[in-house]
């Protein structure tokens, strides 16, 4: 049953949220983007959502649906973008910008959609298949080709939900669904299959420079999958793995640098509770040359733009009283000789008890804020803070 809302609906324009405070670590200025009663959060970590002249899409589950938005950084305003039913499957954490920014493309209700984001036109451009799941969704450089992945149903054989923990994860992996990686054209519709195999395929993402090239994962436990990183010249089908792992070495939650021929990821040696041996890094993307660094923190996610400065999200919060520091946005700089850090930039204090409030840092296009999801006042919100200089940033300490 559908309830009847006394406002909002898509075009609504919600007026500016924003509010600042000190950080008590290390007193850089913090801007809280969002601010109501319901979890508010922005897109995956490796989707770029700024766009347009200083813009940001971001979901939002205000009127007790998720539903995307758009704020203008300049002013804070937020307009309302999607209008979706509540109680229909959504993606909206997933939304992927088109190049040029005129279109954005997100999952809803069995469908693949595309809203203009100046017109707020929504057309169906692909419908998922019978007996098959979505997977997540990117556009090639180019603008060419949405890249997504379809995965076997298998809920009536294995009860799943992995966005609110990770149940059915390890089960499915075990089962080795059959798995495809599609493309739809946003122009004409057209679809292609670009590859598939008998196992889980995950993560698919491509690079922002390349358009024939994109990433993909074999989905599962770090520790039992065959290899984590793939990468498919969908111009000619061809597949290999990048980053090769050394003896007791998981890596994942790759990412494309802004060159988009560097991948990104960190990982860790021996086992996940050993706090010892984390490591961060990037690879080419033919896998000929690694740059990789290792260091005690241990972090749920890092991304950067080159290089230069990775940020991390570090770990849950805790609900003791007392100093911690493991729920700190973390920041590592290369001065050429490698690595220095990490630096704590701000306190996060995320559950990351659902996808959607990962805290997942993501540098802006020009390097220069790092936003993020929190839920530290008991709902998720947007979080904004300027990058200083790495040398005014206090020092990570060693636990």
């Amino acid at each position: 049953m559908t309830m009847a809302r006394s406002k909002g609906g898509k075009g609504t324009v919600w007026p500016s949220e924003r509010r600042s405070y000190t950080d008590r670590i290390t007193g850089v200025t913090v801007t809280q983007l969002t601010n109501h009663y319901s979890h508010s959060h922005h897109i995956y970590f490796t989707n770029n959502g700024f766009y347009g002249d200083g813009k940001l899409i971001f979901g939002s589950d205000r009127e007790n649906v998720t539903n995307l938005y758009s704020m203008d950084l300049r002013d804070g305003v937020i307009t309302q973008l999607t209008d979706l039913e509540r109680g229909r499957e959504s993606r909206i954490q997933g939304t992927f910008l088109h190049p040029d920014g005129h279109e954005a493309y997100f999952y809803y209700d069995n469908a693949i959609m595309a809203i203009n984001l100046g017109t707020l036109e929504e057309r169906i451009l692909y419908t998922i298949p019978k007996n098959y799941k979505f997977g997540s969704l990117s556009c090639t450089a180019d603008g060419q080709w949405l890249c997504f992945g379809l995965n076997k149903d298998l809920t009536q054989s294995i009860a799943m939900d992995t966005k609110n923990g990770y149940l059915g994860f390890e089960e499915y992996f075990r089962a080795k669904p059959h798995c495809m990686i599609m493309g739809v054209s946003p122009f004409d519709g057209k679809v292609k299959k670009f590859h598939e195999d008998q196992l889980w395929i995950g993560h698919v993402n491509t690079s922002p420079t390349q358009a024939h090239l994109l990433t993909f994962c074999h989905e599962g436990p770090w520790e039992q999958i065959d290899h984590r990183i793939w990468v498919l010249d969908i111009s000619t089908g061809q597949v290999w793995k990048v980053k090769d792992k050394m003896p007791n070495e998981y890596v994942g939650h790759e990412y494309w640098l802004s060159d988009g021929i560097h991948i990104g990821y960190h990982g860790f040696t021996n086992s996940l509770e050993d706090h010892t041996g984390k490591i961060i890094g990037a690879v080419l993307f033919d896998n000929s040359h690694v740059e990789q660094y290792e260091f005690p923190f241990q972090n749920m996610h890092v991304h950067s733009n080159d290089l230069s400065l990775v940020i991390g999200d570090g770990q849950q919060t805790s609900a003791y009283h007392g100093q911690q520091f493991q729920d700190t946005i973390q920041v590592w700089r290369n001065d050429g000789a490698g690595f220095k850090g990490p630096r704590i930039l701000c306190k996060h204090r995320g559950s990351f008890h659902s996808q959607n409030l990962h805290v997942h840092p993501r540098l802006s296009p020009d390097g220069k804020h790092v936003l993020f999801t929190s839920d530290m006042s008991g709902y998720g919100n947007l979080y904004m803070v300027d990058v200083p200089a790495f040398e005014s940033l206090p020092e990570m300490p060693v636990t």
